[in-house]
């Protein structure tokens, strides 16, 4: 028999050791390489909802004339840092040119394919392991201080409504019954089911990691330089100085996977949408369920021992130390949603998530390189997507057919 095809991941976060765990799972000799560990990044930091209503980009209709009020009030979650500003411009033409109706039910339509069934996704890729003690089923809450800031949500909630989400609403007197901790102000909320949260999100990509270790993949850790290839096919990946031979290779490093992307052919206008979260420590009150906070923009997950806040957007790039005012606003929105929480300490976190100009991640085949993969570029959706975006990478890697039209993703949509 031939000895099994020999495939190097590169990145290990949710979706490249998903890609690693089902490759593994079908046979492959698989290399994991990353240059700090599993779930060392955005998929440590996220806000841990696997969101499966979260199919509406943030470039919806009217964002253009919204955003510069939004970056000059200091309590709208969008922060810029300004200096960075001529750097952005190029990849923000593009970004707010998406900004319309038409392109926000089609980015949506994209978006669905990879965030429909996350839970049942999660719970397939971490069956039977240790992992799976952290995937929590539960009901989603939107928070709104009224049925009329609900109301002017409709456009989004009409998007989720398209694609099969059903909800309850509930007045003052239902959220008061639910969970009585939330400030008197808070009198609609959206209760939706079917939905799931990682209770540690950082320890639940390392289990998996292990898991996908124990089956027989290995572990490097590295920085890629290059992809080799040789006669229109991959033949190996340059990583720590080394080249390590193999027959394919996946290219799944978050906001950091454009250098290597460009050395594929590909041009992807990838940005990084930093992102922040606090967790609180052993909290007086614990929500009974993930809750966003749609007055704030930001999510409150109970995790294991703490209370994780995350939300806000910020644009800086990747070499900016974090900025206080993020961290300050999701402080002061905290306080207005829970008035009377206490905690025994908390830490702060500040990340990266990959932002294609088009809101749509780059998953699939690099046209004209025989064995080259990519899966990156999820936006704030990457912990959600991640099983399902590595199920299918692993599909087409053995040469079978999704049962997803892959079309929107194709990165040769990005071909130079």
């Amino acid at each position: 028999m031939d000895a099994p095809r020999h495939i190097v991941v590169i990145g290990a976060g949710i979706v490249g050791v998903s890609t690693a765990l089902w490759l593994r799972r079908d046979n492959f000799r698989v290399t994991l390489v990353d240059r700090k560990g599993p779930g060392e990044g955005a998929s440590f930091g996220n806000g841990g909802v696997l969101a499966r209503c979260a199919m509406v980009p943030v470039t919806g209709p009217g964002l253009v004339r919204k955003a510069p009020g939004m970056l000059l009030d200091p309590a709208q979650p969008l922060f810029l840092r300004w200096g960075y500003l001529p750097r952005l411009v190029p990849w923000l033409a593009k970004y707010l040119s998406h900004a319309n109706a038409d392109d926000t039910l089609r980015i949506a339509e994209a978006i669905e394919g990879v965030v429909a069934g996350s839970l049942e996704e999660h719970q397939a890729l971490s069956a039977g392991t240790e992992a799976a003690r952290y995937v929590v089923p539960s009901d989603y809450y939107y928070l709104y201080r009224s049925k009329e800031a609900f109301e002017a949500d409709g456009f989004a909630w009409d998007i989720r409504k398209r694609h099969g989400l059903t909800w309850e609403l509930l007045d003052r007197a239902g959220v008061a019954a639910w969970d009585p901790a939330w400030a008197e102000d808070v009198t609609c909320a959206v209760k939706m089911g079917d939905h799931g949260r990682i209770s540690d999100p950082g320890a639940y990509v390392k289990a998996l990691a292990r898991e996908a270790e124990r089956l027989g993949a290995a572990l490097r850790i590295a920085d890629v330089e290059d992809i080799v290839r040789e006669g229109g096919r991959v033949t190996g990946v340059r990583a720590g100085g080394e080249t390590i031979a193999c027959d394919g290779a996946v290219l799944a490093t978050g906001v950091w996977s454009g250098p290597l992307a460009r050395k594929l052919g590909l041009k992807v206008p990838l940005e990084s949408e930093r992102g922040y979260h606090i967790e609180l420590w052993e909290p007086s009150h614990m929500p009974k369920a993930p809750v966003m906070v749609a007055s704030g923009k930001f999510v409150a997950t109970p995790m294991e021992g703490r209370l994780r806040l995350a939300g806000v957007v910020e644009f800086g790039g990747l070499e900016a130390p974090p900025s206080r005012a993020p961290f300050d606003l999701l402080r002061r929105n905290l306080k207005a949603a829970l008035p009377g929480l206490t905690w025994v300490r908390e830490e702060e976190w500040m990340g990266h998530r990959p932002a294609p100009a088009d809101s749509i991640p780059v998953i699939g085949a690099v046209p004209g390189l025989e064995g080259a993969f990519t899966g990156f570029g999820h936006h704030h959706i990457g912990l959600t997507a991640g099983p399902r975006t590595g199920r299918l990478l692993a599909q087409l890697v053995a040469g079978q057919r999704p049962n997803l039209d892959l079309a929107p993703y194709a990165p040769a949509r990005f071909a130079s």
